[in-house]
């Protein structure tokens, strides 16, 4: 069976969760089938990956017609595969037209809902229309579509309730518990000048309304002063985000704040994790959030929203602590003051109590290792596939 699989994202041009699942789920998949894999940016070294570019006449235009301009050439390429599966608005449409092209199935893996992103707008303008519709087409018209969550599986039947519930079925993202392992080293640590023998909270993540770290900075106000905070972040959504974010950092009145606004290595971000007394996701919007896994297979333990698909991964109590959210429709909480009082309680206690914090990162890895292996994400693919093409 020959499987195309359709991507902005794909290594090392990775910037979020769906570039992270495209790489793994690609690697198992070949033990198994035929894979092509397409996606957006430079060229590839890699056998078997074609990258496609804006088509030059695009070149001036809204980015969201660049990117179906980028779709048109994908889905010309897909002639000869069984089946199509693309990943996010970026390749839905790319999928779409490869399905009506060349008469096969096309499977759609939805890591977000664009009517569940409203902040978009925010970012794309005009454009946030057009990925609305790319999505709405795509999913109306997919031959199975497979949530990340069961949460997700709920958004995707309220966001489109003309979907057939038969079409949509739950498939957790996985992690690599061999590479996301615990690193005893601190090479990493003095390299960016975090001190060792202090403990620090860690935050990794996109600056984008979604994944919430305007909300960490406010709370990051009432945590205990003895404690570092390391901010992974970075590739900003819009200036203005960036200068809110901005202007949050600088106003915080404590020492030992790290923001790291580059893309890090893959080791470097583990090392990190791993030495972290907490890791924080304050996400308003996570339909199941991997970077919560990695953190888990480095033994860390969590304090993350209870929004999404995070409740499936991180258990409350047992692996991390879920903090509650009052949101509107838009992802927003309510109260933001309340949400940041009560995400910065849930860390103080955990930095308050390094025993208890230790043994959540314990569990949290045993979770990772037993219930979200990437084989098994990639044999319930396949088995997904072959019921399409029989």
């Amino acid at each position: 069976m020959r499987v195309d699989l359709l991507s902005r994202e794909y290594p090392p041009e990775v910037y979020g969760g769906a570039g992270v699942h495209l790489e793994y789920l690609a690697r198992e998949l070949r033990e198994l089938a035929d894979v092509r894999v397409r996606c957006f940016g430079a060229d590839r070294d890699e056998p078997g990956v074609s990258a496609y570019r804006t088509p030059a006449g695009l070149g001036a235009a809204n980015a969201a017609l660049q990117v179906l301009g980028v779709d048109l050439e994908m889905a010309a390429a897909c002639a000869g595969a069984d089946v199509v599966h693309s990943h996010t608005w970026y390749a839905n449409f790319a999928g779409h037209v490869a399905k009506l092209l060349h008469g096969v199935p096309h499977v759609v893996t939805t890591h977000s809902l664009e009517p569940l992103r409203p902040w978009k707008a925010e970012q794309l303008g005009g454009g946030y229309a057009i990925s609305s519709w790319a999505e709405r087409t795509a999913l109306a018209a997919a031959d199975a579509v497979i949530a990340v969550s069961e949460g997700m599986r709920r958004d995707v039947l309220s966001a489109y309730p003309g979907i057939d519930p038969a079409k949509v079925t739950v498939i957790h993202n996985g992690i690599d518990t061999a590479e996301y392992a615990p690193d005893i080293d601190q090479d990493v640590l003095k390299k960016y000048g975090i001190d060792p023998d202090r403990p620090y909270v860690i935050f990794v993540g996109r600056i984008t309304r979604q994944k919430g770290l305007v909300h960490l900075l406010h709370a990051a106000r009432a945590l205990d002063p003895g404690a570092q905070l390391v901010l992974c972040a970075g590739a900003p959504d819009t200036p203005e985000i960036e200068a809110e974010v901005t202007a949050l950092v600088r106003g915080l009145d404590r020492e030992g704040v790290f923001w790291i606004s580059e893309m890090l290595p893959k080791p470097e971000v583990i090392q990190l994790l791993t030495h972290a007394a907490v890791f924080v996701c304050p996400s308003v919007y996570e339909p199941m959030g991997i970077v919560n896994l990695e953190a888990m297979a480095c033994e860390t333990a969590v304090v993350a929203t209870a929004t999404g698909g995070i409740p499936e991964v991180v258990a409350d109590g047992e692996t991390g602590l879920l903090v509650p959210i009052d949101q509107g429709p838009d992802g927003t909480p309510h109260d933001p003051e309340r949400f940041a009082g009560d995400l910065a309680a849930r860390v103080n206690a955990l930095l308050a109590d390094p025993a208890r914090a230790a043994a959540l990162g314990r569990a949290g890895r045993a979770r990772a290792v037993e219930h979200f292996s990437w084989a098994t994400v990639a044999r319930r693919t396949l088995a997904l596939y072959d019921s399409l093409t029989r």
